[in-house]
């Protein structure tokens, strides 16, 4: 792809090239390819339809991911995290040890890898939260326990500018990648005053049915808002608030 530059910007189709919009700017491209029917059957691109297979896996595991969590996700993502979720986890199909390639799957994966994976690159987690805490999944009742050290909120959690009170929250979610389906729940903290008060130790619980066999991901996250006249806005919309993968339990 190259950047358009010039005073004049185009879009549509001229000749082999094709010029388009995107966040990034304006760009252009040429056109051409091989014939769709030959890529489908032609043995010579058996590990292109391979490899498209197990992109499609990896884009449907997303999809599910972001489903699973999409109500901790409105307020706590940046516009490129389907692309690099679907890096990670195609990271994770290749590293399924039990299918032949084109038929790799998430959950047969290391899925490990999720780990630290940041939902929303303007607020990563690790640099927002700095106080102690403790995330435990107990897969006989469901029970995800995340215990937070008592913390100065000032002190232990990165504010951006214009910040007077934040939020902990924690999700857990089991994926059923081949059903299509998952099970989720999620738990919030009182949003609390951004200042020097010292503020007691305390354990968020979201739960989900016990006893399951599905990969189970866990996140923590911060939210961060502005009271105006009594009423609190979420600060910027969410869009530096902060939300992470902190284990995946896979049986």
């Amino acid at each position: 792809m190259a950047k358009q530059k010039g005073i004049v910007k185009l879009k549509g189709t001229i000749g082999d090239y094709t010029f388009y919009k995107t966040r990034d700017g304006y760009l252009a491209r040429e056109k051409g390819g091989i014939e769709k029917n030959r890529i489908l059957n032609d043995p010579a691109f058996k590990r292109t339809r391979e490899n498209g297979m197990e992109f499609g896996t990896a884009g449907k595991g997303g999809q599910l991911i972001r489903k699973a969590e999409r109500i901790l996700l409105r307020q706590a993502s940046d516009y490129r995290v389907t692309s690099r979720l679907v890096k990670v986890l195609m990271s994770i199909v290749k590293s399924d040890p039990l299918n032949n390639r084109g038929k790799r799957t998430v959950q047969d994966g290391d899925m490990s890898l999720l780990n630290e994976f940041d939902f929303n690159e303007k607020g990563k987690l690790n640099t927002v939260f700095f106080s102690g805490y403790t995330p435990n999944f107990d897969r006989a009742t469901g029970v995800f326990d995340v215990d937070v050290d008592a913390f100065v909120p000032n002190e232990t959690i990165d504010a951006p500018k214009g910040t007077t009170h934040v939020q902990l929250v924690a999700g857990v979610c089991a994926l059923d990648f081949a059903g299509r389906k998952f099970e989720e729940d999620h738990a919030f903290s009182p949003i609390i005053l951004w200042d020097a008060t010292p503020q007691p130790a305390l354990t968020l619980s979201p739960t989900i049915t016990g006893g399951g066999i599905l990969p189970v991901m866990q996140v923590l996250g911060v939210s961060f808002f502005q009271e105006v006249n009594g009423e609190m806005y979420p600060l910027r919309n969410g869009s530096f608030n902060a939300l992470g993968v902190v284990d995946v339990d896979q049986v």
